[in-house]
Formats: structure tokens, C-alpha cells, sequence
């Protein structure tokens, strides 16, 4: 069983930096990518980033290239998006989800196979 717990979610200035953790057991990174995903009210979940299982390559949506950054630390057991520059429009529901898959990482959410329970994240003006 594949349990990944997110935490760090809040609410945020525009402009603004969260850092998101998800937290799960040592096999779970050593044999799963992990992604994360938002969902906005009223709209579907998408892609935000994600993090090969050997932690060699990533993958970013367009909306949040140069802003966010997925990292792992082994030690930890943890994946963390650090997001920097908030906006408005990323204001959502973050989830992180795992995904049974050893290559570049994917973005479509169809593939993940367990998923976080979700952490919000608001950013005001």
C-alpha cells in the first residue's frame, strides 16, 4: 500500500514562496515517480510537475516553468515543490500522486496510480 502525505500547504501574498512536502515511505521514491497536480474550483486537475524515480529528471507545466522546482531528499523520505513568485491563479488543491513508471516523467494524471489526500495552497492579492 502506497500512502503520500502533503503538507505545507497556507495562504500566501502574490509574489510570495510555499514549499510543499510529500512524504512517504523510502520504497514509495525508490520505485515510483512522483508528480504533483492542482485542482482550481471548478476545473480539472492538472499537471504542475514532476520527478523521475531515480530523481535525474523532472518536468514542469509551461505555467509554472522557471517558478517552481520539485526536488527529493532521500534521507527524508520527502518530495518538495518549492514555489516562488505565487500568483493569483495558483491558488488550488495540490496534490502530490505516485506513478509505476522508470521513465521521463509523465504528466498526465490517467497514469499516477495513488495520490495524496491534497493541501491548499491560496494566494491573495
Amino acid at each position: 500500500q502506497v500512502q503520500l502525505v502533503e503538507s505545507g500547504g497556507g495562504l500566501v501574498q502574490a509574489g510570495g514562496s510555499l514549499r510543499l512536502s510529500c512524504a512517504a515511505s523510502e520504497r514509495t521514491f525508490s520505485t515510483y515517480a512522483i508528480g504533483w497536480f492542482r485542482q482550481a474550483p471548478g476545473k480539472e486537475r492538472e499537471f504542475v510537475a514532476a520527478l523521475s524515480r531515480n530523481g535525474g529528471s523532472t518536468s514542469y507545466a509551461d505555467s509554472v516553468k522557471g517558478r517552481f522546482t520539485i526536488s527529493r531528499d532521500k534521507a527524508k523520505n520527502t518530495v518538495y515543490l518549492q514555489m516562488n513568485s505565487l500568483k493569483l491563479e495558483d491558488t488550488a488543491v495540490y496534490y502530490c500522486a505516485a506513478d509505476y513508471y522508470w521513465g521521463t516523467p509523465r504528466r498526465n494524471k490517467i497514469e499516477y496510480d495513488y495520490w495524496g489526500q491534497g493541501t491548499q495552497v491560496t494566494v491573495s492579492s
